[in-house]
């Protein structure tokens, strides 16, 4: 399945820095960073549960808070995108 996640997590302090750089590494685990909140994911169902358990550990439910969008198996007619692009198509070959 495709997912998009967001989440905004306060900064005021050291702590709620932390993790916000936790979110942001567990969404990288995941997905791709398509803006500076933002990640794409394409993930089985056993690895969004497993995601979602993550996530939820990572956060405080009272200041921050995560937003998971299922796009699903036919996401391409789904998204559209204006500007600059700075994220590459999951299904093409990766070549490093």
């Amino acid at each position: 399945m495709y997912i998009l996640v967001t989440y905004d997590v306060e900064t005021s302090t050291p702590e709620g820095s932390r993790r916000l750089r936790k979110v942001a590494r567990c969404c990288m685990n995941h997905g791709q960073r398509v803006q500076n909140s933002v990640f794409e994911c394409e993930i089985s169902e056993a690895m969004f549960v497993q995601f979602k358990q993550e996530l939820s550990q990572l956060i405080n439910p009272t200041t921050d808070s995560i937003r998971i969008y299922r796009l699903g198996k036919n996401y391409h007619t789904k998204i559209e995108h204006i500007g600059q692009q700075t994220s590459f198509d999951i299904d093409a070959p990766l070549i490093v």
